[in-house]
């Protein structure tokens, strides 16, 4: 189950859900950050599937607890590395976090970066899902 509905599909090969302004051909994400580009207002926003696979643009550690739909995922908060990464087709950059096991120190600029959904934290009764971002030719867990 998705943490937030809407944002991305399922699958074998997940992919985020945006939006693309009809005139300008401007893209965003999530879909409902059309409306805050003054230059789209009136265009007709049609539902896109953003590239899978982009280039990492920015990173960094995040050492704070985020906002909801963050949930700890265990008895402490740790620190967990953010990505940006640029969707060459669409020209955008597109925060989330980087897989587990992957660390600040093995990333670098440049580097082509994949989609994939993961555990973003769990219950009783469901498995609560957000996409990440992985280094090309690494597993979820950060193997290579």
């Amino acid at each position: 189950m998705a943490a937030v509905e809407g944002l991305f599909t399922l699958g074998d090969e997940p992919r985020l859900i945006g939006g693309r302004a009809r005139s300008r051909g401007s893209y965003f994400f999530p879909k409902s950050l059309a409306g805050s580009d003054p230059a789209c207002l009136g265009d007709e926003i049609e539902e896109v599937l953003l590239s899978r696979t982009g280039e990492l643009w920015s990173y960094t550690t995040g050492e704070y607890a985020p906002p909801a739909p963050y949930v700890i995922p265990g008895d402490e908060f740790e620190p967990y590395v953010i990505a940006a990464v640029r969707l060459a087709e669409e020209n955008l950059v597109v925060l989330g976090q980087v897989v587990d096991g992957v660390s600040v120190e093995e990333l670098s600029v440049g580097m082509k970066m994949e989609l994939v959904i993961d555990v973003l934290y769990s219950d009783d009764e469901h498995d609560y899902l957000v996409w990440k971002w992985s280094p090309v030719g690494t597993s979820e867990n950060g193997e290579q």
